[in-house]
């Protein structure tokens, strides 16, 4: 199963989206990130206590565009593979969700977790 999330134009290199659990749901309960060329995409949910990452809606990276952060600790997770590498939570990760790009546009893939 997919479905559309965006188009590859809506997500630039250095920029984050949130994206609801289902069609027509008020949360962001994950978000994708372009960095480097690549797609990934995690749930909206820090591994140290479970709060949501973002601040506002689409806030989910550092003031230089590069990490994600949490808002709550100041957590810094890699945008790459969702590692922590600095705050409460050092070595977890953010849980991944599948996506693709195909097209020009931006899928999920099968179920969302979580």
């Amino acid at each position: 199963m997919k479905r559309f999330l965006c188009h590859a134009d809506d997500l630039p290199e250095g920029s984050a989206k949130g994206f609801a659990s289902r069609p027509g749901a008020d949360d962001e309960a994950f978000f994708a990130l372009r960095h480097r060329g690549r797609i990934h995409a995690y749930l909206n949910r820090c591994p140290h206590t479970g709060v949501t990452l973002n601040w506002m809606p689409d806030a989910f990276l550092d003031m230089d565009g590069y990490f994600v952060i949490c808002s709550t600790h100041g957590a810094l997770f890699q945008p790459h593979d969702g590692l922590c590498v600095r705050g409460p939570c050092v070595g977890a990760s953010l849980a991944t969700v599948s996506v693709i790009e195909t097209d020009s546009r931006i899928w999920l893939v099968g179920e969302m977790d979580g």
